[in-house]
């Protein structure tokens, strides 16, 4: 049964339909520009209709020709501020343990109109959190905030690794749940995939202490592994099973040239290794932080270093890293060419986050590299970051949660706005 939908037009002459969050699957999720809507709102465009539809326009821009609109089209009245944006983690910001932080909802709702000024203003999700394709992630949220969002506001950590896919034929994914990495790795264009249990299924005592279950002995594919050299590891999620992932990581990196079975006599013809991005800990449903992709970084390069004496360099994308921000920047100038027809990024874009070490870090540094756009940090207490710590990376501004993130901004930018207008009107002095 297909999915109830409505096809509405957009920026650019794009039409983009409205899935309802319960039928939405990332198969009719793969027919074109969507945007995911909760029921009640599938056949009455809620306030935050506006904002999902012209990210995913121009996400589709950015992504299938590079330049955004098309020629003599005019953008539509339309009561979002193209002056600034919000971008937001969503682990520790947005939602907790699976389920949404209260403030969480307000906020959105103050962004989609719901304040004292009268305005929308627009927002896209800089995450971390992998092992799903950015359509999962925007039904996961939509259903969690009950919010109108489309996969065109989701950059990801592994969302980068996109442009990887003609460097390299053979791949191997790691990490998440079942086969939803080698799929998001498919549909970024990798042509040949291979899993850690495609190596299992293929020679079992490959890892001695774990035997595939059922279901994943039949999802794997079978192959020779003797007869195929893997030329680039990628560890798109949170590993489910340290143990394993480390010991064929390690097989390969020991290799000669990707093959496994064999060793490199200097261990240094193996094939490059890849993480979506590099946080230690992250914040989860415990009271507690929970280590996550970072530190099976910082354990594998360990290991390595005692098996073999060599350091091992590996690549991180995902937050700090600036091409995450770059990638986020890109897609918010997009966004502003499509929607008010100027081809500038917004002046001010406020990142709210909860990890010193990659949000308040990331934003920092790519504000000091970059003169397209001010990017102000602004951290949270809700997740990683504690009250009575002292974080090595200090924000511009710190506060309870994502509501008081978003208070902070828009009272700014109406205190700058008023300003502005003050001086133009000759009521005070530049």
């Amino acid at each position: 049964m297909s999915a109830p939908s409505l096809a509405v037009p957009t920026a650019g002459s794009r039409f983009v339909r409205r899935l309802s969050s319960t039928e939405a699957t990332r198969e009719n999720m793969k027919m074109g520009p969507t945007v995911v809507v909760p029921p009640q709102h599938l056949m009455a465009p809620s306030k935050g209709s506006e904002i999902a539809t012209g990210f995913e326009s121009a996400r589709h821009h950015l992504e299938t020709v590079g330049t955004p609109g098309s020629p003599g089209y005019t953008p539509p009245e339309t009561s979002v501020t193209d002056k600034y944006a919000f971008a937001f983690d969503i682990d520790g910001v947005l939602i907790r343990g699976g389920r949404p932080i209260p403030e969480a909802i307000e906020a959105m709702k103050m962004l989609n109109g719901e304040n004292e000024y009268g305005i929308q203003v627009p927002y896209i999700f800089v995450t971390n959190g992998g092992g799903k394709t950015e359509a999962e992630r925007c039904v996961q949220l939509s259903k969690q905030l009950e919010l109108e969002v489309s996969p065109g506001q989701f950059i990801c950590g592994h969302t980068p690794m996109r442009e990887m896919a003609e460097k390299y034929n053979t791949v191997l994914v790691v990490g998440g749940e079942g086969e939803k990495c080698r799929i998001v790795a498919e549909g970024y264009g990798f042509k040949d995939v291979v899993t850690p249990g495609d190596i299992i299924k293929d020679n079992r005592d490959t890892t001695p202490f774990r035997n595939l279950t059922e279901d994943e002995y039949k999802n794997s594919r079978a192959r020779n592994f003797g007869e195929v050299e893997i030329e680039a590891i990628f560890v798109f999620a949170d590993s489910r099973d340290w143990a394993s992932d480390q010991q064929i990581i390690l097989d390969l990196l020991m290799s000669k040239n990707g093959r496994l079975g064999t060793r490199s006599e200097n261990y240094d013809e193996g094939p490059p290794v890849f993480f979506s991005h590099n946080d230690v800990v992250w914040s989860a449903s415990h009271d507690l932080t929970r280590i996550g992709m970072g530190a099976l970084r910082v354990s594998l390069e360990a290991m390595y270093k005692a098996v073999t004496g060599r350091d091992l360099e590996t690549t991180a994308f995902g937050k700090p890293q600036i091409g995450t921000f770059e990638f986020a920047t890109r897609l918010l100038k997009t966004w502003r060419k499509d929607t008010h027809g100027i081809n500038s990024s917004p002046s001010t874009v406020y990142f709210v986050g909860d990890t010193p070490e990659s949000d308040i870090r990331g934003t920092n540094e790519y504000n000091e590299h970059t003169d397209d756009a001010n990017w102000y940090s602004i951290l949270v207490r809700t997740g990683v970051f504690q009250e009575g710590t002292k974080p090595r990376f200090q924000p511009k501004a710190t506060v309870d949660t994502v509501l008081d993130a978003v208070k902070h901004g828009m009272e700014r930018e109406y205190k700058k706005a008023l300003k502005e207008s003050m001086i133009q009107t000759g009521v005070i002095e530049e």
